[in-house]
């Protein structure tokens, strides 16, 4: 089993082909493929390759599933015997992409 090791958003992911993960937005329609050319490692059974940061010609190539907002988040603020209560909700925007190839 392949695996690789990507960086998208600020956030590291480990991957295998046909994985399906939730990123942070991408700014690609539902459908479309993207590819993610910083890979920090790829894992090969026995094999391990390790970028110095990352992989040179490396890439991952996967298929938009759809764009969406998570579950919301209730953010409350009160100051206690001050009268000061705010109330805030916020949803934060996600990618859904499934793994098609690690190149390597």
């Amino acid at each position: 089993m392949k695996h690789a090791i990507i960086v998208t958003g600020g956030k590291q992911y480990r991957v295998a082909e046909g994985d399906v993960i939730f990123v942070e937005k991408l700014d690609v329609a539902a459908g479309e493929s993207v590819k993610f050319d910083q890979v920090l490692a790829v894992i090969d059974e026995d094999k391990v390759n390790f970028g110095k940061p990352v992989i040179e010609g490396a890439s991952v190539t996967a298929n938009v599933v759809k764009n969406g907002k998570s579950a919301k988040v209730r953010v409350y603020k009160m100051k206690p015997k001050k009268g000061y209560r705010r109330t805030q909700g916020h949803r934060q925007p996600y990618t859904k992409v499934q793994i098609e190839t690690i190149n390597a």
